[in-house]
């Protein structure tokens, strides 16, 4: 029975637990929990329907959305659950992330960032915001374990190389994401079409950025063909399926490499000379491949990235009734406010 102070979000989650339970009988049932976030009208949707075999038409996502997807390992097994959550908005709906990130579920959590490769200016700002936002909440959930729980707070850091061979050259010099990264690069088939160079250094870039986070990095586009290659990826984190070990790094063809394939050393130097390396007085390794790279695509702030704070306000859920009865009921209070600001007056 639903509590008073339940979400809608609790009473879903809880209603497919139930119906798990019921068709278990005793057998441990996989369940993951992935948060899809990029840009706005990115393919966040477009690639959660896919994985879930769902063909339907994308619709904008307000907010924060949830669904889920069922699969069985085999005959006679109760099938596994996903719960796939969806952040709209780009980066201006930070705060709803600590809404499907729980202490409960931190340990089989996953982020899908989906960045759209047709608009180099942003994918910066974009994936920073995002990831710093996400990172900060994730440790938060960490510290606050390691108080309560030190030993699952140790098991969450350990896990974080997982996919990295021990000896890896490059164990020293990377810092992996707290929990599972995949990050997605949408609309290669635009992107493709780019000029060389700048798909060198975008490619370059996001190579060493997943590399460095302990991500895997894949290019998709509506390509049935490369839409699968982000589906295997995302069932992987999804329902456990095996993980692929196969690799693309060829600037020149979709990238496609599964955390812990890349190297330092493969991707190379940041694509800019000794001299002007040199001058950009970069504190960190992320922070000199942000100074190179937004020489050639200088960010837009993350002002002009932000959507309007207030969804009714968006055109993209423009509902012509709802919005002529809102316009009308701000008109009475601009008219009431304007009569009590009159009779005030001496």
């Amino acid at each position: 029975m639903p509590k008073p102070s339940d979400t809608l979000w609790d009473i879903a989650k809880a209603e497919v637990e139930k119906k798990e339970n019921l068709e278990g009988n005793g057998v441990e049932v996989w369940e993951k929990s992935l948060l899809f976030m990029g840009n706005k009208n990115g393919g966040k949707t477009t690639i959660i329907l896919r994985c879930l075999d769902r063909d339907e038409i994308p619709k904008p996502t307000l907010a924060l959305e949830y669904t889920f997807g069922r699969r069985a390992k085999g005959h006679n097994r109760p099938k596994d659950i996903a719960h796939f959550w969806e952040l709209g908005g780009g980066t201006s709906l930070l705060d709803l992330i600590r809404i499907p990130i729980t202490n409960d579920n931190i340990r089989t959590f996953a982020i899908i960032l989906v960045l759209d490769l047709s608009k180099p200016n942003e994918l910066w700002p974009t994936m920073d915001s995002l990831l710093q936002a996400t990172r900060n909440h994730v440790d938060k959930i960490i510290t606050k374990l390691g108080k309560t729980n030190p030993k699952v707070a140790t098991e969450i850091k350990q896990r974080t190389w997982n996919n990295m061979p021990k000896d890896h050259p490059d164990h020293e010099l990377i810092d992996p994401f707290p929990i599972p990264l995949v990050i997605i690069g949408s609309k290669y088939d635009i992107f493709h079409e780019f000029d060389s160079e700048m798909r060198k250094i975008m490619c370059k870039t996001l190579r060493f950025v997943s590399h460095y986070y302990g991500a895997s990095l894949v290019f998709t586009s509506k390509s049935e063909a490369l839409l699968l290659k982000a589906r295997v990826l995302i069932n992987h984190l999804a329902f456990g399926f095996d993980r692929s070990k196969s690799i693309s790094v060829d600037q020149n063809k979709p990238l496609f490499i599964p955390a812990g394939l890349d190297s330092l050393n493969q991707i190379g130097p940041p694509p800019a000379t000794d001299s002007d390396i040199g001058k950009l007085h970069a504190h960190t390794p992320v922070d000199l491949w942000k100074k190179i790279y937004e020489k050639t695509f200088p960010s837009k702030s993350t002002r002009d990235l932000k959507d309007v704070n207030d969804p009714a306000q968006d055109p993209q859920y423009a509902e012509y009734e709802v919005d002529a009865m809102r316009t009308q009921k701000n008109q009475v209070h601009y008219c009431v406010a304007a009569h009590v600001t009159v009779i005030s007056c001496p």
